[in-house]
């Protein structure tokens, strides 16, 4: 799994001109998720996002998790974090998963997100033409990926 989070003031998700989902302050987050991935990416990668040190603290450093005071998050699936570009200027997108594996894998990610910080998580629609807005913040922009754990 490939995530891009980045740390936001508001977010929301628009499909065809009618608003699916909104948040204030936390995370909007992009979720890319290959044929490879498993329920242990998605422990891992919960982990990792709920306990992230990226919102300042009393003197203005970043050291506190999403969960000290009550952020949001927005989860976007986005097969596109899976391109291959080592061919050629067209991308492919051989590595994404398939909808029967993704969208199980992305709707667990999106109830255990919910579970780690304690508020329900905003979605888009998988496979949809999705909108995006968001103000980030800072701007703190994160990449991770199970497969190379930094």
């Amino acid at each position: 799994m490939r995530t891009v989070i980045q740390r936001v003031t508001h977010a929301s998700v628009t499909i065809d001109g009618k608003l699916k989902s909104t948040i204030g302050r936390g995370y909007m987050i992009l979720l890319g998720i290959c044929e490879e991935d498993t329920t242990e990416d998605v422990e891992w990668l919960v982990r990792k996002i709920a306990g992230l040190r990226v919102f300042d603290d009393e003197n203005g450093v970043m050291n506190r998790p999403i969960t000290d005071f009550g952020g949001e998050a927005l989860v976007v699936s986005q097969f596109t974090l899976m391109a291959s570009y080592r061919k050629g200027n067209r991308p492919s997108w051989l590595r994404a998963a398939r909808h029967e594996t993704a969208i199980p894998l992305y709707e667990e990610f999106c109830r255990r997100l919910g579970e780690a910080i304690g508020c329900p998580v905003g979605t888009g629609e998988f496979g949809a033409d999705m909108k995006v807005e968001l103000l980030n913040d800072g701007p703190v922009t994160i990449c991770m990926d199970t497969k190379n754990k930094e």
